[in-house]
């Protein structure tokens, strides 16, 4: 969306047929792959692309299950890549707004599970109130700058991951059932959120956690 929309986007995954896939999509869309748990090599590349006015942080993983099992390597995966990642590459970016004089705008993709704790998702939860509080802390010192940082909490997403995580009409039910519109999110919902955070019609907006959750975290 935001390539048809004009913007110059260069998309960072670690996963090269998802690139191709993407390139193939869009073809103005410049890919790098890059694997965001090996934090020297992401901004090392990051470093090299250029001044970047647009930022939105969507990588992140899910590690799951209850918290009597959960591991000491699994909470520094997670953490790594959920909110390490963001906040250092974040920071290469804002430098060189800042350097440059420019004004920017950057876009933290969060989670419900940031505000309301869900069964089996210790870790993944803990990364995303983590990452809601260095959302604010970012807009906080950056908007001196005229650097503007929101963060999206979308809910259930129809990604074709989260079509394969919630099929089971079964466990789906529960959490449908916690959400007064009923229904998952569509994808289109939360680019449409994304890219109104990144645009000048919300040019006085920054440090906002943007629920979209059909109403979840209304209850």
């Amino acid at each position: 969306m935001l390539a048809k929309g004009g913007a110059e986007v260069i998309a960072l995954s670690r996963t090269q047929a998802d690139l191709d896939s993407l390139k193939a999509e869009e073809p103005a869309i410049q890919t790098v792959c890059v694997d965001l748990f090996d934090i020297e090599a992401t901004l090392k590349k990051i470093e090299s692309l250029g001044d970047i006015h647009l930022l939105v942080n969507n990588a992140g993983i899910a590690i799951l299950g209850p918290f009597e099992e959960a591991k000491p390597d699994d909470f520094d995966k997670i953490f790594a890549v959920n909110v390490k990642a963001p906040m250092f590459i974040a920071q290469v970016v804002a430098k060189k707004m800042i350097a440059g004089h420019f004004a920017g705008a950057i876009v933290n993709v969060s989670s419900q599970a940031s505000k309301k704790a869900l069964k089996d998702h210790t870790l993944y939860c803990s990364t995303k109130a983590s990452l809601d509080m260095l959302t604010k802390s970012m807009a906080l010192e950056l908007g001196p700058h005229n650097i503007r940082v929101n963060a999206v909490n979308p809910t259930v997403t129809m990604t074709d991951m989260g079509k394969l995580g919630w099929s089971d009409p079964g466990k789906a039910k529960p959490m449908l059932d916690q959400i007064p519109l009923g229904r998952f999110a569509e994808v289109e919902e939360v680019v449409h959120a994304i890219v109104y955070l990144l645009s000048d019609k919300a040019s006085m907006i920054s440090g906002t956690i943007l629920p979209v959750d059909g109403g979840f975290l209304a209850r």
